[in-house]
């Protein structure tokens, strides 16, 4: 699905079903120099149970026009002007890495029009190693062989993939590789210069999910749960054996734990 949100076209996935604003509506939101295939589970499951999709394409990244947006709060601006595009007065947002950024600042800057939001491998602050900052800027191969490094979990390292003959770290140097000049090192000097977090997440009124990989390099479990005290009233779930790219390494454990928890906020 194509969409037009501030002068540019957007792309979203919808997870196979048209997209229906007047069912309740759950935004996926990727991290840095990613896109909406890290979704296609959730998302598609979603979709087919009452629900409308919208797994999103950052500007610049995947299918989506650029330029890339240069601040987390400039990013949680556009996912206002992404559901008024899509003619959603209100919605959930799940978000992975820089998306769960994203997520905190919208959640904190649209009040009630987030239902509730989904925060994975998410922190309150989100420094850069200053050698992958530089790398994503001067040499993107080696940026990507350091975010694959460090994103994943040791098992995903040694044939841990859930579907058999799929190489997850060639899928993620591959992913990565699809980047458009620039975009990488944009979305993580955006991440580095965010100093909002902790007032966000104060400011969240809405049920919250903090999930957890156990062997989180890049968001160790201590940073997660600090983010889940932050935020009144949340939920915290650790996934073990799991690193920071939950969705890949840990995807039926990631559905089941985002089921769970809009069951519970659907029935409340």
């Amino acid at each position: 699905m194509e969409l037009n949100v501030d002068g540019r076209n957007i792309y979203a996935a919808t997870g196979g079903r048209p997209f229906d604003a007047t069912k309740p509506v759950v935004i996926f939101i990727h991290g840095a120099g990613q896109d909406h295939t890290n979704w296609q589970l959730p998302a598609r499951w979603f979709a087919w149970h009452g629900h409308s999709v919208l797994a999103v394409d950052l500007p610049g990244h995947g299918r989506s026009e650029g330029p890339a947006l240069r601040s987390v709060a400039d990013m949680a601006a556009w996912v206002g002007l992404l559901m008024d595009a899509a003619g959603a007065e209100r919605a959930s947002l799940v978000g992975h890495s820089m998306g769960g950024a994203i997520a905190i600042e919208a959640a904190a800057a649209l009040g009630e029009r987030i239902s509730r939001i989904a925060l994975l491998g998410t922190a309150l602050a989100t420094p850069v190693n200053e050698a992958l900052l530089t790398a994503a800027r001067d040499a993107p191969e080696k940026a990507h062989q350091m975010i694959t490094a460090w994103a994943l979990g040791p098992a995903a390292k040694v044939g841990g993939n859930p579907v058999p003959g799929l190489w997850m770290q060639g899928g993620s140097m591959a992913l990565l590789a699809g980047n458009r000049p620039g975009v990488l090192h944009a979305a993580f000097e955006a991440c580095n210069n965010w100093k909002t977090g902790p007032e966000a997440a104060r400011r969240i009124r809405c049920p919250t999910l903090v999930l957890i990989g156990a062997n989180d390099a890049m968001t160790p479990p201590r940073i997660g749960q600090e983010l889940a005290r932050q935020i009144a009233g949340s939920r915290e779930i650790i996934i073990p054996n799991c690193g920071h790219m939950m969705m890949a390494e840990a995807p039926d454990a990631v559905l089941d734990a985002l089921i769970g928890f809009f069951a519970v906020a659907k029935a409340a």
